[in-house]
């Protein structure tokens, strides 16, 4: 059986073992586990059952982590996307009033699409016809979205009149326990601590049940909706809504997330070749997009490839056995899905604020320099937490870019794909204006 993974997985070819690989997605596992916990308390902002996005986390996870081990055969976990999960509760369900199970339908249609980009090798085209300019403008303007819906669940930041926002009574319970479980989550992770922001959500749940500000009472009650989203989505009701932003901003996300995780997990575990070329490239973007058709018929947001699995390649993992470890950890974590209204918002605000920062890390690759690239990127980055919008902060940051490429006489180096972007862009401004 041993023997069987060993050239299955190529083993030998990778210098590697059953149990560096077991370690391996032990630690990804860890690594990237407090999804479980986070992802479900940002999808029950929008109505879904939080114990139903439990259960659609694990089940997801787990589907295109074993697939991308399996088939793919490659050491990257996948699990729904964070920042992409904002902008299905905050922007779509609840700033356009779009149904969850609506909007469940619209993320169908997007991993349809990826499917279809993916076979006829489209994707990558597409991917190649964007601006690289502008992609950590556009992960960091991510991450800075995360931060402040983490900060105002914590209560550090409120509305104000005078100023739109303000500083919140740090005095009060509930952001006493975020704060508290923000400095200890801050501080493992800078231990490198392996499931540090895990630990960091699970003190901070004890200790608003500890303290009274959380309540159990609903744990048993609510066990039987662990099963309420699974083939909850509406596609009728996406198709007819007409919602063709909504499934561009779903594909352009995962579209960013997917390789830019793909090249720097493979590239640190040494599986590029010379030419910079990636092994079952297309298996890799057909697994991402085959684990967000499945997460939306189990009720979550869109499913992506996570930067924490260069945890586990970091701990020796090359091949498809460390994804299934991880994907066995995500199943294995079912048995806890009913428990999940356990843990109160307050928990995982330190969780939204440490995520927003990790993704900020790239912001420092832009040419700021340069007007035509500094310009729309900046306001790519300001405007998508601003607007409390990751489409029009996108759709900003291109409309800037193309203006000023073409006004500088340079519009006939812009792809045609971005200029048709715009069109439609402008179109959606007009639309929404009007």
């Amino acid at each position: 059986m041993i023997a069987a993974l060993e050239r299955y997985f190529g083993f030998d070819e990778l210098g590697t073992n059953i149990r560096t690989e077991l370690t391996a997605g032990l630690t990804t596992f860890a690594a990237m586990a407090y999804i479980i916990a986070v992802n479900p308390a940002i999808l029950a902002e929008a109505g879904v059952p939080r114990a139903a996005a439990t259960t659609a986390t694990c089940l997801a996870a787990g589907f295109g982590c074993l697939l991308m081990g399996l088939w793919a055969r490659h050491p990257i976990a996948l699990a729904p996307g964070m920042g992409i999960n904002a902008y299905f509760a905050y922007t779509v369900v609840g700033g356009m009033g779009v149904d969850w199970r609506t909007a469940l339908g619209a993320v169908f249609l997007s991993g349809a699409l990826f499917c279809a980009l993916t076979v006829v090798g489209v994707r990558e085209r597409i991917l190649l016809a964007l601006p690289r300019d502008l992609y950590p403008a556009v992960g960091a303007g991510i991450g800075l979205f995360l931060a402040f819906i983490g900060l105002r669940n914590a209560g550090i930041v409120v509305p104000s009149e005078a100023t739109l926002v303000s500083l919140g009574d740090l005095a009060a319970p509930t952001t006493v326990i975020a704060l508290v479980g923000l400095a200890l989550t801050a501080v493992l992770l800078a231990r490198r601590i392996p499931g540090g922001i895990l630990i960091g959500v699970a003190v901070a749940t004890l200790a608003a049940h500890l303290t009274g500000e959380a309540s159990s009472v609903e744990a048993v009650s609510v066990s039987d909706e662990a099963w309420a989203g699974v083939f909850a989505l509406d596609v009728p009701g996406a198709l007819k809504l007409g919602i063709l932003d909504i499934v561009f901003v779903f594909l352009f996300v995962d579209v960013f997330d997917t390789m830019g995780t793909v090249i720097a997990v493979t590239g640190k575990a040494d599986l590029i070749d010379q030419e910079g070329r990636m092994p079952r490239i297309g298996r890799v973007l057909g697994v991402d997009a085959l684990a967000t058709v499945f997460g939306s018929l189990v009720g979550t947001s869109t499913v992506t490839s996570y930067i924490e699995s260069a945890a586990g390649v970091s701990a020796g993992g090359r091949s498809g056995f460390t994804a299934v470890v991880v994907g066995l950890g995500f199943l294995a974590s079912l048995v806890f899905a009913p428990l999940a209204v356990l843990i109160p918002t307050s928990a995982v605000a330190p969780a939204l604020i440490l995520v927003g920062a990790m993704m900020m890390s790239g912001i420092g690759r832009m040419d700021w320099e340069t007007p035509e690239v500094s310009i729309p990127g900046f306001l790519t980055l300001i405007t998508i937490p601003l607007t409390y919008s990751i489409a029009n902060g996108i759709a900003i940051g291109f409309i800037a870019y193309d203006v000023i490429m073409i006004g500088r006489g340079a519009g006939g180096k812009v792809s045609w794909l971005v200029h048709t972007l715009v069109a439609v862009f402008v179109v959606r401004f007009a639309y929404m204006a009007g």
